[in-house]
């Protein structure tokens, strides 16, 4: 069993929207089709090209910022620590009077980023763990992940 109290950010949030977002279809699109204008631009020296490459390749993490920014002012539950708890049952989620549990088999898959540790609740919606705010119990948790998840769905790097 496993306790941990997180307060996310706006930084977490825009984390998680990057990995999210880069990992499919559209960000992997965007970036290619940015990085091709770019390149041909500059090749052929079009720099209308050029320029609609780089605007491309700046709007998504820029959108994605201004969202995550703005998801944060406007959901009181990031505004308050979130407490979580990990049992051989699942992870249960509590903040004030509420409380929510997900089962280990429900769980779509465990991924982590530079700053993150994060667990897919469905396709969109994620548990976000910050490695900031673990400390010593993030070895704990990719421990926790590892035993309950299928080793296929886990993509953890420490």
């Amino acid at each position: 069993m496993l306790e941990i109290d997180i307060r996310i950010t706006a930084g977490d949030l825009y984390d998680y929207m990057l990995m999210h977002t880069y990992h499919g279809a559209s960000g992997i699109l965007g970036s290619c089709f940015g990085a091709l204008g770019v390149v041909v631009g500059f090749a052929t020296q079009n720099w209308l090209l050029l320029i609609f490459g780089v605007i491309i390749l700046l709007y998504l993490p820029w959108n994605l910022f201004l969202k995550s920014r703005l998801q944060f002012q406007s959901n009181a539950a990031f505004q308050e620590p979130l407490h979580y708890l990990l049992d051989d049952h699942g992870i249960t989620v509590s903040q004030k009077e509420t409380t929510q549990q997900q089962a280990w088999e429900d769980m779509v898959k465990a991924v982590s980023t530079a700053r993150s540790i994060i667990i897919y609740t469905s396709g969109r919606n994620a548990t976000i763990f910050p490695k900031a705010q673990l400390g010593d119990q993030k070895a704990l948790l990719i421990e926790m992940i590892s035993t309950h998840m299928p080793p296929a769905r886990v993509k953890i790097r420490t």
